[in-house]
């Protein structure tokens, strides 16, 4: 970076290779193809060592000044925002494990930081209960399953992932790996064909025998239980999620507001305007108040997970009605493929199929407020 760039921040930073992204957004968008132009100009501009602690060769990044990174992005192209986001996120909880001096996380951030190596996580199909299975063997496991929505996947270096064991003696357990995609037995699909946020090609991967050495487990938990490890990647990874969902609707608001500027004194167009604003300000504030807890070295808490989780949710209805309403309010030219209000509109939806669901995230807050057992899903 030059003299001027540093003195920018993330998000400035951001902003100015954001038009690179927008240029090629609609036709990825259209081709269902991977967003790599949006993705080399991150690594051309540093962003993706931005978690990487200062003394590591990144910018040390908060989970506040990511979600802002990716939010800013979104604006520009949601698939780079979303995918890059499932690295960026990968590559902070990496930080927070290198803070504590936990094995492997130092030497993980140099390569990131020297070597531009990419974290894919496969979490958003796994969570409490992964797919696929992992046998004990000699010096480790062999592990195999299908891994779904995993982001990024083309240009992926290594993966985080998780596998089911059954332990004869403590009962079914989650393990948390690392894995190369290009270790034997990793193979890499070319099935992404969805709705929106098409450019991210989440594809799936499977594993099949793979073997996965003592030293790549990066954690050892109970299955179907949301513990203290699992509460902090949550409550960095969905944080920086949902930012990027803030940031696809606010893209349709702009483009909606930009639209309409000739017949601003229509008192209906000055009621759908505020109707967005206002639903995108209470949105923003509700992600605000989720990073405040989250704050720089997260702790574990099932509060603060289900305060990101409400975060998520009220994002997720938000992008809803807000690509709804933009729509209306631009009209028939926003029905149209390329359109980046019919983008949005299709970009969105995909808010409500990380965990939790909207739904989850109800019945969860539920039993946390009676004082059920809130850990366990």
């Amino acid at each position: 970076m030059d003299t001027l760039e540093e003195t920018l921040t993330l998000q400035e930073r951001a902003s100015l290779i954001g038009p690179v992204l927008a240029e090629h957004a609609a036709r990825h968008d259209a081709d269902g193809t991977f967003v790599e132009e949006g993705l080399a100009a991150m690594r051309d501009a540093g962003l993706l060592k931005a978690a990487v602690p200062v003394e590591l060769g990144g910018d040390g990044a908060t989970v506040a000044e990511l979600a802002a990174l990716q939010r800013e992005l979104a604006h520009h192209c949601g698939s780079t925002a979303l995918a890059t986001a499932m690295h960026q996120h990968v590559v902070r909880f990496t930080t927070w494990r290198y803070r504590r001096g936990l094995p492997g996380a130092e030497a993980t951030l140099r390569r990131v930081a020297d070597d531009g190596v990419l974290l894919v996580s496969t979490g958003g199909d796994d969570f409490t209960r992964p797919n696929g299975t992992a046998v004990p063997v000699e010096g480790g496991y062999r592990v195999s399953g299908t891994k779904r929505f995993a982001s990024l996947s083309p240009a992926g270096t290594v993966m985080s992932t998780m596998f089911t064991v059954d332990d004869l003696e403590r009962g079914r357990r989650v393990i948390n790996v690392a894995v190369p995609f290009a270790a034997p037995g990793v193979h890499v699909a070319d099935n992404w064909n969805t709705l929106g946020m098409r450019g991210t090609a989440s594809n799936n991967i499977d594993l099949t025998d793979v073997f996965v050495p003592a030293q790549a487990v990066l954690a050892d938990r109970p299955w179907g239980v949301i513990d203290a490890p699992l509460q902090v990647i949550a409550s960095i990874g969905f944080s920086v999620i949902a930012a990027v969902y803030l940031g696809v609707a606010e893209s349709a608001y702009a483009a909606a507001v930009a639209g309409v500027a000739g017949t601003a004194d229509d008192p209906l167009v000055q009621r759908q305007v505020g109707e967005m604003s206002q639903r995108l300000r209470v949105a923003s504030w509700a992600l605000d108040g989720a990073l405040r807890l989250v704050g720089d070295d997260p702790q574990p808490s099932i509060e603060t997970f289900a305060a990101v989780m409400a975060a998520k949710a009220e994002i997720a209805r938000t992008g809803v009605a807000v690509t709804d309403a933009a729509m209306a309010l631009a009209g028939g030219r926003a029905y149209f493929k390329g359109s980046i209000i019919e983008r949005a509109y299709r970009d969105v939806r995909a808010a409500a199929f990380h965990p939790l669901t909207p739904e989850e995230t109800l019945m969860h807050a539920g039993r946390l407020a009676l004082g059920l057992d809130a850990d366990r899903r």
